[in-house]
């Protein structure tokens, strides 16, 4: 894993999202942010973000990396 030692974050953070997703109120504590039509982030800590697709009943994480990964990251997919 390139960030050694983020396991731990990254999979409470999934869980998190994977509880709440759908509900406004917990997004705001859990850091969701729309990206576009179906696409998310989160944040697991200051630094790091997991993007996802969400779709009706399956939540598809595709991503990770810091804020200036992201930008890549989302000028590659669009």
């Amino acid at each position: 894993m390139r960030e050694a030692g983020r396991e731990d974050e990254v999979s409470t953070t999934l869980r998190l999202v994977q509880d709440g997703f759908g509900n406004p109120h917990v997004h705001a504590g859990i850091s969701i942010r729309k990206l576009g039509e179906d696409l998310y982030e989160c944040r697991t800590g200051l630094a790091w973000r997991l993007v996802f697709v969400a779709q009706k009943g399956v939540l598809t994480f595709d991503f990770a990396g810091n804020h200036d990964e992201i930008q890549n990251y989302l000028r590659v997919r669009h």
